[in-house]
């Protein structure tokens, strides 16, 4: 195996595990390091479908006990449980429903780096104007939530679709917005981030299963590794961070990095035109 291939695929790895959960994008960092790193061709996007999956497994690690919780009230017949699925499956159609119709298009026009810049500031000034507004906490807990407070959060996944966005961004801003504690609208877009990349990895990878190889396991083994590592320890650092802070941090973060990219795209140092 190439050893510069598996070098990019710990970078990608890392990448997208860092990146998922947090409220910066991870479709658009993976754009933007993979045109750096040259890897950015249908291989490279069928590889970021793989370890994307990885980041999945990883937070179903760290949430086994309330999954076990819910499929175990699902059989007892417990209202709360069953309540809990239905609010997961509402918020999960907005995104599913648009992007079957728009997907595709979206991709062919927006999926580059000058989009993911721009989006990516505008998303950090929706983030400093959520933090600075009042927060009135409606919903303290994930197991407060009514199917119209899903389904609004839902609509604000919807958004992600938009690269750069950041669909954790976009539901955990959007819980805000909605009234939902900074707990609770983290944990419901963790949740919601299982069906959702599920549904995603499985209908990409059939679609691109004319570019499954072989000889590729080995690249996909080190990068689905290194992607569910750092999602492991990021999804139980950002439980730790929201106690004691607010995301304010990271609108600053995404600031910098669209600042970046539009910097060096129009200054010439890097070429994103292969992106």
């Amino acid at each position: 195996m190439d050893t510069i291939l598996l070098l990019k695929a710990v970078i990608l790895g890392i990448v997208e595990g860092l990146t998922e959960f947090l409220p910066i994008s991870s479709t658009g960092h993976l754009i933007v390091v993979g045109s750096l790193l040259n890897f950015n061709d249908e291989r490279g996007k069928l590889f970021e479908i793989v370890i994307q999956s990885a980041a999945i497994m990883a937070v179903m690690w760290e949430y086994r006990a309330k999954i076990s919780s819910v499929f175990g009230g699902l059989r007892r017949g417990d209202a709360a449980a069953q309540r809990f699925l239905i609010n997961v499956g509402i918020a999960f159609l907005p995104l599913a429903l648009i992007g079957l119709v728009f997907g595709k298009h979206i991709k062919a026009a927006l999926f580059n780096p000058i989009t993911v810049a721009v989006t990516s500031i505008i998303g950090a000034l929706f983030i400093l104007w959520a933090e600075k507004r009042r927060h009135t906490v409606t919903v303290e807990s994930i197991d407060d939530l009514t199917w119209r407070d899903a389904l609004k959060v839902g609509f604000a996944q919807a958004l992600a679709l938009i690269p750069g966005t950041s669909r954790s961004g976009a539901t955990i801003i959007g819980g805000l917005f909605f009234g939902l504690s900074r707990k609770a609208a983290t944990e419901f877009t963790f949740f919601l981030a299982m069906p959702t990349l599920i549904a995603a990895t499985v209908y990409e990878m059939y679609k691109e299963r004319a570019l499954l190889s072989v000889d590729d396991l080995g690249m996909w083994a080190v990068g689905f590794t290194a992607s569910f590592i750092s999602a492991f320890l990021c999804v139980r650092w950002l439980l730790r961070y929201i106690s004691s802070h607010d995301f304010t941090v990271f609108a600053w973060y995404r600031i910098a990095f669209g600042l970046m990219v539009l910097i060096t795209y129009y200054s010439g140092i890097v070429s994103w035109s292969a992106a």
